[in-house]
């Protein structure tokens, strides 16, 4: 019969193709909550699951799983308990080092979109309020000579530096906050020279623009918090791109609501697709429906990826892209 595989979503091409060439492909017509998904995977009727980020695989559901591989169609996994994985011997893999690009441009979107004012500019023309050029419609804040903080110095936030650097603008950053660690010039490469670690403190402090590019984690939670936004400064616009709840949703909220800070742009909420009560109604945002990676070739790369992933760990075999290659040691 060959390998069995289980698709919570539809996943574009040539992701299915490749299962389907390597087994028997169930794929949902919807996506499954909580309870049916761990039905399924404690059947022991599938070999590997391929899930998405709203896919919660955790502790309890792992332990009763009856499953070789989890293949995650993300570059994140904060969705699965890899601690649990590992312990009961199932493979998790993920799509690394294909949306960097795609993922730093709606970083830089956004800064320009929540400077710019654009979605509220947009909004004026549409609704017939524009009525010629006025010396004061719609002033938003320069982005070129203002300094943008990066929390964290990955793949995605060094693209979004390239960039940002191109627009003239002055890069620091904090490379694992809240914690801190010396980063070499040797590390930096093209960089050095270009940009400069601060501590996380300084970093709130001095950004005009700061912008998350951390990964999801205990120490991460909440990152930017009501502390956090009380020190940044009053004109400074806060970006993420990375995962909704290192923000502190509701405490933005109120941030935005009393002239805290400027504005926000934002492509990942704390509740996905929920948002906190009275974001949707603040005029000083931008919000995307997570799309950093939504471009067609990224998409279809992540699903070769995570299609190559799933085929290996049913084969018996690790993954291309392992995140717990120790699961089978």
């Amino acid at each position: 019969m060959g390998s069995r595989f289980l698709v919570t979503t539809p996943v574009p091409a040539p992701g299915l193709e490749l299962l389907e060439a390597a087994g028997q492909v169930t794929v949902l017509p919807e996506l499954p909550d909580y309870e049916t998904l761990g039905e399924l995977c404690a059947s022991g009727d599938y070999d590997v699951v391929l899930t998405q980020l709203r896919d919660q695989m955790d502790a309890p559901l792992l332990s009763q799983a009856r499953l070789r591989g989890v293949s995650n169609y993300a570059v994140g996994y904060n969705n699965i308990d890899v601690d649990a994985a590992t312990a009961n011997g199932i493979m998790v893999g993920n799509t690394p080092g294909v949306l960097t690009d795609a993922t730093a441009d709606i970083a830089l979107l956004l800064i320009l979109g929540t400077a710019r004012r654009v979605v509220e500019a947009d909004r004026l023309v549409r609704e017939g309020n524009f009525h010629g050029w006025e010396p004061e419609l719609m002033l938003g804040h320069d982005v070129s000579g203002r300094v943008l903080g990066l929390a964290g110095f990955g793949r995605i936030a060094r693209a979004t530096a390239r960039r940002a650097l191109g627009f003239g603008m002055e890069v620091i950053f904090a490379p694992r906050p809240p914690g801190d660690r010396p980063v070499s010039d040797e590390e930096l490469g093209e960089f050095t020279g270009k940009v400069r670690q601060v501590p996380w403190t300084e970093l709130v402090e001095r950004s005009d623009f700061l912008s998350v590019h951390v990964p999801l984690n205990e120490q991460t939670r909440h990152l930017v918090d009501t502390d956090v936004l009380e020190r940044m400064k009053p004109g400074a616009i806060l970006i993420n791109t990375a995962r909704g709840p290192i923000v502190d949703e509701a405490a933005l909220v109120e941030a935005l609501r009393n002239g805290t800070i400027a504005g926000a742009g934002l492509d990942v909420f704390e509740d996905e697709p929920r948002l906190a009560p009275g974001l949707a109604e603040l005029p000083n945002t931008v919000l995307l429906p997570h799309v950093g990676s939504a471009t067609v070739p990224v998409r279809s790369e992540m699903a070769r990826l995570s299609a190559l992933n799933a085929v290996a760990m049913a084969e018996g075999r690790i993954p291309p892209h392992a995140v717990n290659p120790d699961a089978w040691a």
